[in-house]
């Protein structure tokens, strides 16, 4: 269960560093420098892969990532609606982890006492 959690965690910390440094880039107005990056290619995995993500946001993130320097400055009006989105999936992505670790906490904590009781 500890291995899981921490593969779950890795999993979840690299998806909201990824997500978090496409926002910085974004409001700093250096997004062609970040779509160069690892980072971008996580978050393009990421969006792809999201099941219960609107159609729409995918498509708006997708065009965003799929821009070079040229287009991502063409892109810029828009790039507040892509900041919205991605801030969105950070915070719910976060709330997830908070309460995963919060899960994992209480059955370490059980798992301990159990162990305990069992000794006595």
């Amino acid at each position: 269960e500890a291995k899981a959690f921490a593969a779950e965690k890795a999993e979840y910390d690299a998806n909201i560093g990824a997500i978090s440094k496409a926002v910085a880039a974004l409001e700093r107005g250096m997004s062609g420098g970040f779509l160069q990056t690892d980072a971008a290619q996580v978050l393009r995995r990421l969006v792809q892969g999201k099941t219960e993500m609107i159609d729409y946001d995918r498509q708006e993130v997708i065009a965003f990532l799929s821009g070079g320097q040229a287009a991502s400055s063409a892109y810029a009006p828009r790039s507040g609606e892509v900041t919205g989105i991605l801030k969105e999936m950070g915070a719910t992505m976060q709330k997830a982890l908070d309460e995963a670790t919060a899960e994992e906490e209480t059955a370490a904590k059980s798992h301990e006492e159990m162990v305990a009781a069992k000794q006595r």
